[in-house]
């Protein structure tokens, strides 16, 4: 299946290589991001190289934005609700109201946001929601965890009223990725997370824009209501023999 997709947060990371990886498996692409810098930039290269994918500045939070750009642009056959504030790591006793609701206003109302007006407008096709690893709980970062997690369970009810519509509603919920998200962290807290990877370190971001471009395809759009943990296999835990 091919035909309009957009990508959220689609400028750079997981959003960039999203869309470069959907754009060679033959989609047309709108790469959406709320930093007009970074559209940009992105933009001016993929136009450069004639690549079938259109830069374009939004706030997944503003209803009336998202409409006009589907109105505009439409209509589409797959969203990836990628855009997502960082992973801070911030003690649960240290944690603002403020810095709480901006955690669940971007990446859950936003992802209801688009979802609900691409979906009003899609007559079949996919969503996929991007989860983390993280909606399984850790320390640090409560505001992000629950942020998640509420996108996991955004991505099941969504999946049971559309799947009588035609559309597939999936999440990818991957681990350590490597990305802007991660460069704040400290050298030690950065190397402390490597050595809990099975991988050996952090995923490219080539490895989610794969995934996502196999739940865009028939064989995933089969599915639908599914959380698939990118992470090397750390959600399983650790054995000790």
């Amino acid at each position: 299946m091919s035909g309009t997709a957009l990508v959220t947060g689609g400028a750079r990371g997981i959003g960039a290589a999203t869309a470069e990886a959907l754009e060679r498996a033959g989609w047309r692409v709108l790469a959406a991001d709320i930093d007009a810098r970074a559209v940009a930039e992105a933009d001016t290269g993929w136009c450069a190289a004639g690549r079938a994918i259109a830069g374009v500045q939004l706030d997944v939070t503003d209803r009336a934005a998202v409409g006009a750009l589907l109105d505009a642009h439409g209509p589409v056959t797959l969203v990836v609700n990628n855009a997502a504030v960082p992973a801070d790591m911030l003690p649960f006793a240290d944690l603002t109201a403020p810095q709480f609701e901006r955690a669940l206003r971007i990446n859950v109302l936003g992802s209801f946001i688009v979802g609900q007006e691409a979906a009003r407008r899609m007559t079949g096709g996919a969503i996929v929601n991007i989860a983390s690893r993280g909606y399984l709980g850790g320390i640090g970062g409560a505001h992000y965890v629950a942020s998640k997690a509420a996108v996991v369970g955004l991505t099941r009810a969504m999946a049971i009223e559309l799947r009588w519509r035609g559309i597939a509603v999936n999440a990818v919920a991957p681990g350590m990725v490597d990305t802007r998200m991660i460069k704040h962290f400290t050298p030690a807290m950065r190397a402390r997370l490597t050595e809990l990877e099975p991988s050996g370190g952090a995923l490219d971001p080539q490895v989610i824009a794969d995934t996502i471009v196999f739940l865009a395809s028939p064989a995933g759009r089969a599915m639908s209501g599914q959380v698939l943990l990118v992470d090397g296999g750390k959600a399983l835990g650790v054995a000790l023999y």
